[in-house]
């Protein structure tokens, strides 16, 4: 097909009702660039020999190695349908879970998305995440069913086989879709019934309960896949193959006589063909019959691959007669018979027709978008589209009209910023030369060729005198201005050459965008608005004067203005200039990189919100630290990982508080690309990368009821514990008292008060329910802080209060029993950061503070505590940030303040600060040896005294220290653990290696939950839990071990207490007997702690020297 032209593209660009924006969405390995390949071949872009072996949308060297895409990468395709021409915009997305952030950019941009399953494989984990971002972002899917050929070539199973073996994928992906619905109706259904309790008030005897779930009334039919519907395509993309039913319905309802609309139906399902009548009946199986599906599609593909493979030349030549084809020689006579079967079946059913015309019919254009999307959009946190001011719920009109108008406002989307090499920017591109300059040069050329042999013959004549000579080989005076004029042509191509040198080393930076409304024009002045820019407040600030962007705005946070310098047409590896481009198109922009980190929302007008962020499927967990090979390098690192930053959506970059630079990244894979990036394109410099930081958490648990040997621990035991805590005892200094319950009591340097701890291990529950909730936690800490700080103007959405009290009840139904008796209402802080999964309560008299404030039941206290209880909880936010193992996060412990005493002069102190009229506000601290000189004349002068020559600093500071001691006691009062993160872990892998696979994992600490047979193949899927301790190189050791034919995929789950106990030695007899008096067995937890505590440079127990008695000397060689 011929190459169309960027003028033919621009001019789609404009038809709305003709573009179609769509991404590839499957598991890793299951054939989306080689179909995209195939697409893109259509397209004259690439030869259709080469598609699926070029894999042109995998445009860096890393992707082309490994074999899988990393980033997705955009191309425009232009396709006619009988009188209709449409524009394709097509996006390739990864597959493997480490780059699932990639698809989450693609999918935000999109109407639609091709879904592409392997026709072996079936529905594989990742095919259900990309199912539910495309159901989370509103697109329409469709499903491509690929790799068919393996069907036959590979598992060799029959047409009929075949046939029940794609019904039963269809049925395994029509259940994820299923799920998803069904989970949807009922969580709507469950909002409408909190709305009409909340409305009406029915006497409790009328109250009649509706068990349906309003599952019945909904109609779902149009979610589901079914050849039928006419959006499913059977296909195999090497192959070049790939047909929709209704292909096949036109085909045979000539042959046949029947109508296509009924072959239409009856194609897919438990009919057949009575031959004698020339009727479709139903009920095969039952009577022995072939489906229709079989009997007149796969058959005919089955027999044309089996007289391929078989090379049957009269059959082939049958075939390709009675199909109407013509197959080159060269085809033919090829070796591989895969050449000549492709050649047969892309012409005969050409997969991109079928792809392609499907994506036509059955994807909506931009201006099909549902007001649901754009409501969705346009809702950021837990704010509901009414709560909008009403300039911005205007702007949904032109989200649903779409319109490219001069008045419709411009609303951009960019999801994500992709780094470009300067060299491939269209205006860095070498231009092809007009014939006038190839004239020039061919001229330049002979002349110099001229001078050369003049040159020469000038050198034989060296005799003869100069005059003569110079005469001869200078010919005419115009030659001598030529040459005048080439000099100065060379000196200014070698200057520019050394400008684009600089250029040249430069990345530059594109905005991978989407236009929702209005048209893009270059040279555009726009607002950037960042995610937390609230239209409600800036819309008073900025006036109606100022309604277009302009350079002097006045400041508003969160919006800055810019110009949209460079606007492209995105065609994978190249780029296209471009002038403007209406709304619904998919685009790139430069010049962003100083306004956008990674993803952002541009629009001409004020009131538009920020877009909802991306919701990315992979948490970033794998961390390292960097550091430059050479120190002087330093700048170039920073510079790099600030670019880098941009650059990928899901890796994050922090300084930590020791000064190291670290990266976070998804998984191996990631950290690897991430790596390879700074070193090459980014920072330009050697570096060296430390061992995987591994996140660990620290935790408590209940005292055991067994010992290591599994005896029920006894009074021998006892005896022995007894002993062991009279040691544990002497350790703690004086001045600390530890009660055989866990009680920790502890007085301020300066003995004005005294704090009473105690720390209780949460209920799982209740630590998965505190991690779940950390967004909500930290609403609730912001909306407390504006109540303290009497601030009126922070509206509280009925939303949000809704599900702070439903996380209420939660927690208050999951604390329950006389240990936690009023403890939700006791509820002082969260930690660490004011939101994380550890609670502080307080259970004294005298005190009353709540974090519920935010619920309506404030209570100003004002008692002698009120001035310094921020700095108990600052005490405990430092104590869960660090506990005392090895200084990582505390996670599910709950800490009970159960005495907090103060001395008459503390009292005064604070009663003094209450009556010179100071009070608190709700984050500072206020030191209260700066208090005492503002307050009136009131302190006698001895009181003054005590209180500035207090040598141990500040009131509050004390405090602060004194509470931090105190949880860490309380802590180690209890038996500690380690908690470890886990990876979910599913390995796909053949009967013959699933020993190795379990060899691997149990050499790994890792469990398996579930081992399944997939239906129809001898793969087995099996589920495993694996550390991130022991992740690192795993993926590789199983592809070793198993030979390539098992690959994991891992993926973030929670995280898990480590059973033994760290500081474990023996003490029984049995104990001595079982595991010796240095009880060397290795202590996975301690092996943990001590690594983590050797890393940030803690002291480490441990000798030099184990086995002294084993060290020998070896005599000398004479």
């Amino acid at each position: 097909m011929v190459l169309t032209s960027v003028g033919k593209m621009v001019a789609l660009q404009k038809k709305t009702s003709g573009i179609r924006n769509i991404c590839i969405l499957a598991h890793v390995d299951h054939g989306k660039t080689t179909l995209a390949d195939c697409l893109i071949s259509s397209n004259g872009i690439i030869s259709s020999r080469l598609a699926g072996k070029l894999r042109y949308l995998d445009s860096r060297e890393d992707e082309q190695i490994r074999g899988i895409t990393m980033k997705s990468s955009a191309i425009s395709l232009h396709f006619v349908k009988g009188d209709q021409e449409y524009l394709i915009n097509l996006i390739d997305s990864p597959g493997h879970v480490d780059f699932s952030s990639e698809v989450s950019t693609a999918v935000r941009l999109c109407d639609g998305c091709i879904i592409v399953v392997d026709a072996v494989e079936g529905v594989c984990p990742q095919t259900q995440a990309v199912l539910r971002q495309a159901w989370l972002e509103n697109i329409r899917p469709v499903l491509v069913i690929n790799k068919i050929d393996r069907l036959i070539v590979e598992l060799k199973l029959t047409p009929q086989e075949a046939y029940l073996h794609l019904k039963n994928i269809l049925e395994q992906i029509n259940a994820v879709t299923g799920a998803l619905f069904t989970s949807k109706v009922l969580e709507e259904r469950a909002e409408k019934e909190t709305e009409s309790e909340s409305i009406s008030d029915i006497a409790p005897g009328d109250q009649i309960y509706d068990w349906s779930a309003g599952l019945e009334d909904t109609d779902d039919s149009h979610l589901y896949f079914s050849p039928d519907h006419g959006n499913v395509v059977f296909a195999s993309a090497i192959d070049g193959w790939g047909f929709g039913i209704e292909h096949f319905a036109k085909l045979y309802s000539q042959k046949i006589g029947i109508k296509p609309a009924v072959l239409l139906k009856t194609l897919w399902g438990d009919y057949y063909l009575n031959a004698k009548a020339k009727k479709i009946m139903k009920g095969d199986q039952s009577k022995g019959k072939k489906p229709l599906f079989v009997q007149l599609v796969l058959d005919n593909i089955w027999s044309l691959y089996e007289a391929v493979m078989k090379r049957d030349k009269e059959k082939i030549e049958k075939i390709v007669t009675s199909l109407g084809l013509k197959i080159g020689a060269r085809e033919s006579r090829h070796a591989d018979p895969k050449v000549h079967l492709n050649a047969i079946c892309s012409q005969w059913l050409p997969i991109s027709d079928a792809v392609l015309s499907m994506v036509c019919n059955k994807l909506p254009s931009p201006l099909d978008i549902t007001a649901e999307r754009v409501e969705k959009l346009m809702c950021v946190g837990a704010r509901t589209f009414d709560s909008l001011p009403p300039e911005t719920q205007e702007l949904k009109s032109a989200f649903m009209k779409c319109s490219s108008e001069e008045t419709a406002p411009v609303i951009v989307f960019v999801s994500k910023m992709f780094a470009v090499d300067a060299k491939a920017l269209p205006h860095n591109k070498p231009r092809p030369l007009t014939q006038e300059e190839i004239a020039h040069r061919r001229e330049l050329a002979k002349r110099r060729h001229a001078e050369k042999l003049a040159a020469n013959q000038g050198k034989e004549l060296s005799e003869k005198p100069p005059s003569e000579n110079s005469s001869e080989v200078t010919g005419n005076t115009g030659d001598t201005k030529g040459e005048e004029q080439q000099l100065t042509d060379q000196a200014e191509i070698t200057t520019s050459k050394a400008m684009k040198q600089e250029a040249d080393d430069k990345e530059s930076f594109i905005a991978f965008a989407r236009v929702f409304s209005g048209v893009a024009r270059r040279g555009q002045k726009i607002f950037v608005l960042g995610p937390k820019y609230d239209p409600a407040e800036s819309l008073h600030k900025v006036s109606k004067l100022f309604c277009s962007a302009t350079n002097d705005m006045p400041s508003v946070p969160h919006m800055t203005c810019c110009t949209l310098e460079n606007l492209y047409l995105l065609m994978g590896r190249e780029l296209e200039d471009l002038e403007e481009v209406p709304a619904g198109n998919v685009l790139g922009i430069g010049g962003l990189q100083d306004f956008v980190l990674k993803s952002a929302t541009l629009s001409t007008s004020p009131a538009c919100p920020p877009f909802t962020p991306l919701n990315f499927e992979a948490t970033p967990i794998v961390r390292v630290a960097v550091e430059p090979k050479h120190p002087s390098d330093m700048p170039q690192l920073v510079r790099g990982m600030k670019l880098l930053n941009q650059a990928d959506p899901c890796v994050q970059v922090l300084i930590q508080e020791t000064g190291e630079h670290v990266l976070v990244t998804a998984g191996e894979v990631h950290l690897q690309r991430c790596l390879d990036d700074l070193k090459e394109r980014f920072a330009k410099v050697q570096i060296s990368v430390s061992a995987p930081i591994i996140p660990f958490r620290e935790t408590i648990t209940r005292p055991p009821k067994v010992d290591m040997v599994n005896e029920e621990i006894g009074k021998q035991q006892k005896v022995a514990v007894i002993h062991q805590a009279k040691e544990d005892q002497n350790k703690v200094p004086e001045g600390i008292q530890v009660d055989s319950d866990g009680l920790v009591t502890i007085s301020t340097p300066n003995k004005q008060a005294t704090l009473s701890v105690r720390a209780v291990p949460l209920p799982e529950e209740v630590t998965r329910l505190l991690e779940e909730n950390s967004d909500l936690i930290r609403t609730m800490e912001q909306l407390n802080t504006s109540l303290n700080e009497d601030k009126k103007n922070h509206e509280i959405n009925q939303k949000t209060l809704d599900r702070i009290k439903e996380f209420k009840q939660k927690l208050e139904q999951n604390l329950q029993g006389r240990k936690w008796r009023n403890a939700v209402d006791q509820i002082w802080s969260f930690g660490p950061r004011k939101c994380g999964p550890n609670i502080l309560l307080y259970n004294f008299e005298g005190y009353k503070r709540s974090v519920w404030q935010c619920l309506g039941n404030t209570v100003k206290e004002v008692s002698k505590y009120r001035d310094f209880d921020n700095s108990i909880v600052s005490g405990f936010q430092l104590a869960t940030l660090s506990g005392p193992m090895c200084e990582e996060p505390l996670m599910g412990v709950c800490f009970t303040v159960e005495k907090w005493e103060m001395n008459k002069v503390g009292e005064m102190l604070s009663t003094d600060s209450q009556d010179s009229g100071e009070f608190c506000s709700g984050n500072e601290h206020h030191d209260s040896s700066q208090n005492v000189p503002k307050s009136p004349e009131k302190i006698s002068k001895h009181k003054r005294e005590v209180l500035l020559a207090d040598c141990y600093g500040p009131f509050s500071g004390q405090l602060i220290a004194t509470m931090k001691e105190a949880c860490r006691y309380a802590l180690q009062a209890k038996p500690q653990r380690l908690m470890a993160a886990m990876y979910t872990c599913e390995i796909m892998a053949t009967a013959e290696v699933l020993g190795r696979v379990y060899a691997v994992l149990s050499k790994r600490e890792g469990r398996v939950l579930q081992e399944e047979m997939k239906e129809g193949t001898d793969v087995f899927i099996i589920k495993a839990v694996l550390p991130v301790a022991e992740s690192f190189g795993f993926a590789d050791e199983i592809r070793k071990r198993t030979s390539g034919l098992a690959s994991p995929q891992l993926v973030f789950s929670h995280w898990e207490i480590i059973s033994s106990d760290p500081f474990w030695v023996p003490t029984t007899e049995e104990e001595y007997l079982h595991f010796g008096e240095k009880a060397d067995s290795e202590n996975q937890a301690r092996k943990y702690m001590n690594a983590v505590r050797k890393r940030k440079g803690l002291y480490v127990e441990e000798k030099i020297v184990e086995h002294a008695e084993k060290q020998r000397t070896l005599s000398r060689n004479k």
